[in-house]
């Protein structure tokens, strides 16, 4: 009797709308930058059916993967679409659950009013 593979499916969310609102952060930049980049079984431009790549109206880019993927992959290669845009100073990549990034800003206004206060 053969082995039945069982298909590992995952689904992530990363959330880009409050930089893309305020016009600092391209989605469908990103999005292109993931399909460009993202590689299965080693190689670059080979998704296919087992990666799935889509952009919502509300600037959610959403991975579907058929395949196993890692969600560490997922925020290596956006910390280096933002590097690579110069705008990694500003923006920070959080998990806000288990399946969810989320691109938000540093907190700097905050430190400058501590500065002031000293």
């Amino acid at each position: 009797m053969a082995p039945v593979k069982v298909q590992k499916k995952s689904k992530f969310v990363i959330d880009c709308s409050a930089p893309a609102n305020d016009k600092i952060f391209d989605a469908a930049a990103f999005e292109k930058f993931l399909h460009d980049r993202i590689k299965v079984e080693g190689r670059t431009n080979n998704l296919g059916e087992s990666v799935v790549i889509t952009r919502g109206a509300d600037n959610k880019i959403t991975v579907v993967a058929n395949i196993a993927f890692s969600k560490r992959y997922l925020k290596y290669l956006t910390k280096k679409f933002l590097k690579k845009n110069q705008i990694r100073d500003w923006l920070r990549v959080i998990a806000t659950d288990k399946q969810t990034f989320e691109l938000r800003y540093f907190n700097i206004a905050n430190d400058e009013e501590a500065e002031d206060e000293e």
